[in-house]
């Protein structure tokens, strides 16, 4: 296939328009050249099929026509924080409390794997995002132990496959059982060295900062759909130091940041114990070393304070929520209403395969939607619109994408997918908006295009090959499936340790709890 269609046409369907009529979207045809959405035009079909010429088809016919009829347009989603490194661990757990979670999927925890492997991995995940109408996936990976070859075995795999990435190597400089609180007082001594945390440095490469800042810029526009973003995992695994490099280099070279924190209780904890010089916040933290700006993104932000909320929203940051994932690693309920109340802004990520377990944005948009019950408060937003907004425009601002990426209008990226009206979860068509938050599952989605090329077609895919990549896999498991099991009876042989550890820090007070009707705020 070539890298865009020429141009092309799609005529007949309803096309979703975030300022429009969201419930009953009004027909259009779209025109695309070449990456661009040329037109968005009631009739525009039938004008060209008479004759009449439009500049973006220099006198020749579309390239390809796609009848959209009885079909509804979406803007591409963009999956504003996924981890590309644990893919084929989906279904692997059960629910497990996130601390124990760590250890028994993340790469620090298993040998290095074969190129044959990342490439596959990255090609399955990049597919399953794509099946859920995903266009943009922003991948915080750990490459571990770190090596350039492999790094780019990953970024070929993205643009084979067609998506657009935002991808940022996830590292950490700050090492060792004291992060989590009560691993160094309640495991043995005998066991201390097995609890990794979620990235390594790029050890035996040099300074950490000069690896990420020198592997950054020698592949920024390398690959046409492939923009790079900076990845410290937390503010507590990061030293000061590591994190003013990082804001430099951002404000420099225009990056976005990508950060976990107040996830669990537990890393909340750390924070309260760690860094009273900064107020036990994480928040505080992360502005006193100069990131916390527009540029930082925050996934999953649970255990927020509301002060930190404010401050957060002062100083132009944005939020990923993660439900799924939360909900699987038994992390709770981040006060969605609350940000959304301060005027943060919100996007949506489906997070890790090994804890959430699938990369489906209709489900993590209708958890997004709904969770608001889980702390007390008026009836009010988020509504499904704002779900959709979280999954495509905030997503897009989150990568530094807005006006190229989220919505489908003249002049910006052809990133869109096609959903079947004639699927049961449309019929009756009540509202576009909401049916695709509460109703949809995925199933309706049939052709996904990013930066203007067909990428699924009639729920077929057009640049790989599925049959030999689930072969691949297969072989793949052979392999990792015996690293899981040595893995897994690991962290068993801790697991007493661990729980008691994990009780420990809920039996402390850090101010908020995130479960419903808890009492506070």
């Amino acid at each position: 296939m070539p890298e865009a269609e020429q141009t092309l046409l799609i005529k007949g369907g309803r096309v979703y328009d975030h300022a429009g009529d969201t419930d009953s979207p009004a027909a259009a045809d779209v025109l695309i050249a070449g990456d661009t959405v040329a037109a968005v035009e009631p009739g525009l079909a039938a004008r060209i099929e008479a004759g009449e010429a439009h500049p973006a088809l220099g006198g020749a016919p579309p390239g390809r026509v796609i009848d959209a009829g009885g079909r509804l347009l979406v803007p591409g989603f963009v999956n504003a924080h996924y981890h590309s490194h644990d893919v084929l661990l989906k279904g692997c757990f059960e629910t497990i409390h996130r601390e124990a979670w760590l250890l028994n999927s993340l790469p620090p925890n298993y040998p290095r794997r074969s190129r044959e492997e990342l490439r596959a991995r990255t090609l399955l995940g990049a597919l399953e995002c794509l099946r859920s109408g995903i266009t943009t996936v922003q991948d915080m990976c750990t490459v571990y132990p770190f090596d350039e070859g492999d790094l780019d075995v990953i970024l070929d795999a993205y643009d084979e496959i067609g998506i657009r990435c935002v991808f940022a190597p996830q590292v950490a400089d700050v090492q060792g059982a004291a992060l989590t609180p009560f691993w160094e007082e309640v495991v043995p001594a005998e066991y201390q060295s097995r609890l990794t945390g979620p990235a390594g440095g790029l050890g035996g490469q040099g300074d950490l900062f000069d690896v990420v800042r020198d592997v950054t810029r020698a592949r920024r526009g390398r690959h046409r759909r492939i923009t790079w973003a900076l990845g410290p995992t937390s503010p507590e695994r990061s030293s000061p130091e590591l994190l003013a490099k990082l804001a430099g280099l951002a404000e420099s070279d225009d990056l976005p940041v990508y950060t976990h924190i107040n996830e669990s209780r537990a890393s909340t904890l750390a924070g309260r114990q760690l860094f009273g010089a900064h107020d036990g916040s994480l928040v505080r933290y992360l502005d006193d070393t100069g990131l916390l700006g527009p540029r930082l993104n925050l996934a999953h932000a649970v255990w927020m304070k509301p002060d930190e909320i404010e401050a957060i929203a002062d100083a132009g940051a944005m939020v990923i929520f993660n439900p799924v994932g939360n909900m699987k690693t038994r992390s709770g309920v981040a006060p969605i209403r609350r940000f959304l109340d301060a005027g943060v802004g919100a996007a949506l990520g489906c997070d890790n395969c090994s804890c959430s377990d699938a990369q489906n944005m209709f489900l993590a948009m209708k958890m997004f939607a709904g969770l608001g019950a889980a702390i007390p408060s008026d009836p009010g937003p988020p509504y499904a619109t704002d779900a959709l907004a979280a999954a495509t425009v905030n997503g897009a601002r989150t990568a530094r994408l807005e006006g190229e990426i989220g919505a489908i209008a003249p002049a910006m990226k052809a990133d869109l997918f096609i959903v079947d009206l004639t699927d049961v979860s449309f019929v009756p068509l009540n509202s576009a908006a909401r049916q695709l938050v509460f109703t949809e599952s995925g199933r309706a989605v049939e052709t996904v295009i990013v930066d203007g090329r067909i990428i699924l077609f009639e729920r077929r895919a057009e640049t790989i090959d599925e049959a030999a990549l689930r072969q691949v896999v297969e072989d793949c498991m052979i392999i990792l499936g015996k690293d899981l099991e040595a893995v897994q009876a690991r962290t068993d042989t801790m697991e007493e340790y661990l729980l008691e550890a994990w009780r420990r820090a809920w039996a402390e007070d850090i101010g908020v709890e995130r479960f419903v009707n808890s009492g506070r705020g």
